[in-house]
């Protein structure tokens, strides 16, 4: 005799397991023979969030209208160390720009995925047009802290996320947060985050502040970090940082936090040292071991950084970028043997063509050093094939190109003149590129 499954407790299992469409599909069934069953709305909400749920703590990237319509600048020359738009060179012994890679905005190539430090902030409206836009996320998808399970707070989150209706979220958060006379922080936080979706960031540092004189919340304080990072007070949200270490000592998103923007200040040594206080306290936190074995990697240490990308294989991350990595601590470390096999790994596991253009780009660079030229020609043409935007590429083949010979200054690749005039098109700022047209510039003015 089969014993049939109680409905809603069937989608709760669901749920637990995050088999949300399955979870979605039973309470609509429950729905359709009782409207009014409050617990399947609660439910089915909550999958419908879920399915759609980011990290709001993340600082995303900034859009065109946000460049072009910033009305939270005051000063258009910040002082050094007090911007994360301007963050200057770098400070405390750490490595320079020349040596480590930086974006087109001038902060240096962390070792780890994050939206705020992909492209920065383009400096003009053609480069934000042609700088492309990522929606991904670097810290993994979390609930928020002390979410309270009741119908109006999952109907929030509904709206919020799944809806994506800020308007009406922000007008059910306040009514909310009047019914609970101004003394209710989780409806404070809500409304703070529907000020900043909104652009109103002073409004949302008033929520933020007010929340925590009622409840000190780890979430909170990342929240209000965030908004002073998208108001460029860099040193502000480092403070408020700290603050919230002396109330939760060795919170590991607090010390992040701090090492992100000491990173993306170019604080290199400052922001290490974090990073080594979060392994302390989460021996497997995959972006503290990443960056800094990427700092180890541009400071000579290739075989320390080495290190640290084995141990995030032996943590079961595999991904294209992390073969590509150790692909260059193999060849500096010159363990030749590893190089190529790693290279082939990263090969295999690409998941885009941008992938597929740095891991071509990164064998050229072996095939220069090992002084095999036809081949890092090759490799280079590989990389502008998949990327044609790829600056370091086409400085690469200006190189070779001169060392051919090649330098009149003709409309291909072909010489030495059109590609440095290619890499300079895709991005203008590059040192290496500008010192080259300089030379050629020179030797035609000699001719």
């Amino acid at each position: 005799m089969e014993i049939a499954m109680d409905p809603l407790f069937l989608a709760w299992s669901y749920f637990r397991r995050r088999k949300l469409q399955q979870c979605s599909d039973i309470c609509t069934k429950i729905l359709h023979d009782n409207p009014f069953d409050q617990a399947a709305w609660n439910l089915k909400t909550r999958a419908l969030t879920e399915m759609v749920y980011i990290d709001e703590v993340d600082v995303d990237q900034e859009g065109i209208a946000e460049m072009m319509l910033d009305e939270s600048s005051i000063a258009q020359v910040a002082r050094p160390g007090t911007s994360l738009r301007l963050p200057g060179t770098s400070q405390g012994g750490g490595p320079t720009p020349a040596v480590r890679p930086m974006t087109q905005s001038g902060r240096p190539i962390t070792g780890f995925v994050r939206p705020s430090t992909q492209s920065g902030r383009p400096g003009t409206m053609e480069q934000a047009i042609k700088t492309p836009r990522t929606a991904s996320t670097a810290r993994p998808v979390s609930s928020a802290s002390g979410r309270l399970i009741r119908l109006a707070t999952t109907l929030f989150e509904y709206i919020f996320h799944h809806e994506n209706d800020v308007k009406n979220g922000l007008d059910l958060a306040a009514q909310a947060t009047e019914h609970a006379q101004f003394k209710d922080w989780w409806w404070k936080v809500q409304l703070g985050k529907c000020y900043y979706r909104l652009g109103l960031y002073r409004e949302a540092e008033k929520q933020f502040r007010s929340a925590l004189n009622h409840q000190e919340v780890v979430d909170t304080y990342l929240y209000l970090a965030k908004v002073y990072q998208r108001l460029d007070q860099p040193v502000t949200a480092l403070n408020l940082f700290k603050q919230g270490l002396d109330h939760f000592p060795g919170e590991v998103t607090l010390l992040t936090g701090i090492a992100r923007i000491h990173e993306e200040m170019n604080n290199i040594s400052s922001a290490t040292e974090y990073y080594k206080d979060v392994l302390k306290q989460d021996n497997t936190h995959v972006e503290a071991i990443a960056c800094i074995g990427s700092n180890h990697f541009y400071t000579d240490q290739p075989e320390i950084a080495l290190r640290f990308y084995r141990r995030l294989l032996q943590m079961g991350v595999y991904n294209c970028q992390l073969y590509n990595n150790l692909g260059l601590c193999c060849f500096y470390a010159q363990q030749y043997d590893m190089t190529l096999s790693s290279f082939e790994r990263a090969l295999a596991l690409v998941a885009s063509d941008e992938e597929q253009a740095d891991v071509w780009y990164n064998i050229g660079h072996v095939a220069v050093g090992i002084g095999d030229l036809s081949l890092a020609y090759q490799c280079f043409k590989l990389t502008l094939a998949f990327n044609n935007d790829h600056a370091e590429a086409y400085n690469n083949l200006a190189v070779l190109e001169l060392r051919k010979g090649h330098v009149e200054q003709i409309g291909d690749l072909q010489s030495s003149y059109a590609a440095a005039q290619k890499a300079e098109d895709a991005f203008p700022e590059h040192v290496d590129t500008q010192q080259l047209l300089k030379q050629l510039r020179e030797h035609f003015a000699v001719l």
